[in-house]
């Protein structure tokens, strides 16, 4: 069993909430491809809308597409602890890396079957 001090009840969702924030922040500022993905959410948003034909296709279209940001956050989090522990070279490393790239790549896949699968075969 862990025992972490720290607040409880509303004041920790108070606190998570603004680490989250935090973390999207850090992740736009610092991150060109979650950026990118972030740009085209609006167009995304619009195009989900105007496909869906009812609430669970639209679930489909933009949450397939929200798991690609989700994905793109995890990469960037294992980045960035690579990172932290260092910059030399190590097979680790790197593998670490191109693992969180192809959850990225995982979540694009599934993106465009999800689309394909609600706007060709209805």
């Amino acid at each position: 069993m862990m025992n972490k001090p720290g607040a409880t009840g509303l004041k920790r969702l108070a606190n998570a909430t603004q680490y989250s924030i935090k973390g999207l922040k850090a992740a736009f500022k610092h991150e060109e491809a979650f950026r990118q993905e972030v740009f085209l959410l609006p167009i995304i948003l619009v195009l989900a809308i105007w496909l869906s034909k009812t609430g669970l296709e639209f679930a489909l279209l933009f949450g397939s597409y929200w798991l690609v940001l989700m994905a793109e956050l995890v990469n960037s989090g294992i980045e960035a602890v690579v990172d932290r522990i260092g910059l030399e070279k190590h097979p680790l490393s790197g593998q670490a890396k191109d693992i969180g790239s192809a959850i990225v790549m995982l979540a694009m896949v599934l993106t465009v079957v999800t689309w394909i699968s609600v706007t060709v075969f209805r």
